[in-house]
């Protein structure tokens, strides 16, 4: 079976608590982490945006499991150069346990210093300049780049690990998954899309690692799940290319009003019954994952860790 890790929510929760949630997850058996990096919320609901690398300091001290970012955008909001520097320092925090997952994000997050959203065919090319001046840097060497997007001017890393940290790209299309294939030293996405990994992997990603993530609700009733999975994560089930588009979590709700709670029961494993909540990681695991990281919906993660610690991850192992 795949290996199963805990996703923890930036969106939902403040440092602190994150924190906790990592002792928990590692108690309960869960092998490994993934943390979001935003800089909004999706929705006023949810509540939180805590700066990532910050959280990931904090987690290194506390938990010996291994950790990826699910995902950066190292394309607007933070300089390539930067984001290198604070994937570096991650994986010394890690002891190499550490993992950069990259995408080409949502304006949601990235238009806050004012710059003019891209069409997806230029976020690729940034993302892909951006992995090839990360790498420059993760090298040791001093640097100077004067690339399309970017230019870095003699600019070298003195904090490094002794080997250089993994960069995983995400994808939901084609032509971000054949960029994942070609410079990505693994693939992540949140669908158990099995033609998505064929892909990766014909197009060159091999039998490097695919991740995958999706969000549960355990609660006391099925019910009562799917009211928690509506408030917090209706925008989930927003179609298309939509959801990198919207640039506020005002926007988000208003455009989340279409989705009901018929909706969200069908696209997330709600209340007390194991056996969904297995299946859910077992798609992922047919579909040929590797690694398949899950989320608790809302605020009652004691009950979900102790319920996966004796009911669910046994049966996945």
């Amino acid at each position: 079976m795949v290996s199963v890790g805990y996703f923890l929510s930036s969106e939902e929760f403040s440092p602190r608590e994150l924190v906790r949630q990592a002792r928990l997850a590692e108690a309960a058996g869960f092998e490994r982490l993934w943390i979001s990096d935003h800089f909004h919320p999706w929705l006023d609901e949810q509540g939180n945006s805590p700066f990532v690398w910050s959280v990931i300091g904090a987690l290194s001290e506390v938990t010996s499991l291994p950790i990826s970012t699910a995902v950066t955008c190292p394309i607007m909001r933070m300089h390539p150069a930067l984001v290198a520097q604070a994937a570096a320092t991650a994986a010394v925090q890690c002891k190499g346990r550490f993992v950069l997952g990259v995408g080409t994000g949502e304006a949601l997050n990235e238009h806050v210093t004012g710059q003019q959203w891209p069409p997806p065919q230029v976020r690729l090319e940034m993302l892909e300049e951006a992995i090839d001046v990360i790498r420059a840097l993760h090298s040791g060497e001093e640097v100077n780049h004067r690339g399309q997007y970017y230019t870095v001017d003699h600019a070298r890393l003195y904090t490094l690990p002794d080997e250089p940290v993994p960069i995983y790209v995400s994808a939901f299309g084609p032509e971000a998954t054949e960029l994942a294939a070609r410079a990505g030293d693994g693939f992540c996405t949140v669908t158990p899309d099995a033609g998505l990994v064929q892909k990766y992997r014909e197009g060159g990603g091999g039998d490097r690692p695919v991740q995958g993530g999706l969000k549960v609700c355990w609660a006391g009733s099925e019910a009562e799940g799917v009211r928690t999975a509506h408030q917090r994560w209706r925008n989930e089930l927003l179609p298309g290319k939509l959801p990198s588009t919207l640039l506020t979590p005002a926007d988000y709700d208003a455009a989340s009003s279409l989705v009901t709670e018929d909706m969200v029961r069908e696209q997330f494993a709600c209340g007390p019954d194991a056996d969904r909540h297995v299946e859910a990681v077992r798609e992922f695991a047919d579909a040929g994952f590797d690694e398949v990281y899950v989320q608790q919906i809302g605020p009652d993660q004691d009950a979900f860790f102790e319920a996966w610690r004796t009911q669910v991850l046994p049966r996945l192992s």
